[in-house]
């Protein structure tokens, strides 16, 4: 078999499906990529057998066949390539690869395609369309309240819920919580399913933004399709919690801020917290707002004010800032609403300038002041 490829475009490919494969893996063949060449198309697959990602790739060929290529030795190759055409050919009997560039010639061992896992079928499927920006956008919103706590397995991806006129996604650790209604996508009846943090962030990563994408799903897995990209993981098999009764019905303070000038104090206040705890208060007097935290071990403390607007009762409330922090940043627009109502009551937090086709919440508990 003979191709010839972009080194740059089979360089990008690999590493855009390459973060799928593990540093430790139970069988040897999950540290290949699967390389399956048909004509003037190549398709390379990775996989941990929990998620696979294919891609497609325009090459020059007239041959047909496959076999596994070790990642790791090909990618740290081509890293140090310049950009230019280089030439595989590969022998059916041994599967010895010779590659071929401007700079020399060089030769690695492949294995038979046939030790390479299958890829999960997709029988009796649920299947929509929906835009891909819009898919991409939400999982970078859930995605940071997801727990990392292998004893909770429903907690360690993102809930998506589906309704006939729309998609919520939704992630929880116990001391955040962010829920994201996709308005703008239309799915073939209600359901509900938990997605696994791993292959989000793949194809947040990945995904084309300015195209339509194919998702379906069955009882055991997630298939994504796309222009030149394929994903299909499987998916968490547990009852997410309840989110709702989390979500406090009335916060009636309203405390809105300008969200850059926020962040940055925040940042700076952080700084001289308690490294456990990260805590900073919020004391909100009027339309003003003061910033404070100490670390009583090292006689640490930082202290910030900077006007708001308030319209509540006032208030010290406490908050984790690095937990805060990681909320904030994904936030659209100039100003940001913390709607409060104790200080012992979770916080909710919303953009002031709402997207379109879309409700966004973040929620994150207080801090008991002091500790």
């Amino acid at each position: 078999m003979r191709f010839i490829v972009s080194s740059g475009t089979l360089l990008k490919n690999l590493q855009s499906i390459g973060g799928i494969i593990s540093n430790n893996n139970v069988l040897p063949i999950l540290e290949s990529f699967l390389f399956q060449i048909d004509n003037n198309q190549l398709t390379v697959v990775s996989t941990d057998l929990e998620t696979t990602m294919k891609v497609r790739i325009p090459i020059q060929s007239g041959d047909q066949g496959e076999l596994c290529v070790q990642a790791k030795v090909l990618t740290e190759y081509l890293k140090n390539l310049p950009e230019q055409p280089i030439t595989f050919d590969i022998s059916t009997v041994d599967f010895g690869i010779d590659i071929t560039s401007e700079q020399g010639k060089y030769k690695i061992v492949g294995e038979s395609a046939n030790n390479f896992p299958t890829e999960p079928s997709a029988d009796n499927a649920t299947e929509f369309t929906m835009p891909a920006k819009e898919l991409s956008d939400g999982i970078s919103k859930a995605i940071i309240a997801v727990n990392h706590d292998d004893m909770r397995p429903a907690m360690n991806g993102v809930f998506f819920e589906l309704g006939k006129n729309n998609m919520t996604m939704v992630a929880t650790d116990a001391h955040r919580l962010v829920r994201c209604v996709k308005s703008d996508v239309n799915c073939p009846k209600s359901d509900s399913f938990i997605v696994p943090k791993k292959a989000l962030n793949q194809l947040k990563n990945n995904l084309n933004q300015s195209t339509e994408i194919t998702v379906a799903y069955n009882k055991n897995h997630l298939f994504v399709n796309s222009e030149n990209l394929q994903l299909s993981c499987r998916l968490i098999d547990a009852k997410f919690p309840d989110y709702k009764i989390v979500i406090p019905a009335d916060n009636p303070y309203k405390l809105t801020i300008d969200k850059l000038e926020f962040l940055s104090a925040l940042r700076r206040v952080s700084v001289f917290s308690n490294k456990l705890t990260n805590q900073v208060v919020l004391d909100i007097q009027g339309n003003s707002l003061h910033l404070y935290a100490q670390d009583v071990d090292f006689s640490f403390e930082g202290n910030e004010r900077m006007q708001c607007q308030y319209n509540g009762e006032d208030m010290k409330i406490a908050f984790n800032a690095r937990l805060l922090i990681e909320l904030i940043v994904v936030l659209e627009g100039e100003e940001i609403e913390f709607e409060l109502s104790t200080p012992t009551r979770a916080g909710i937090i919303r953009p002031v300038d709402k997207k379109d086709h879309e409700d966004l919440l973040m929620l994150i508990m207080p801090l008991m002041i002091g500790a």
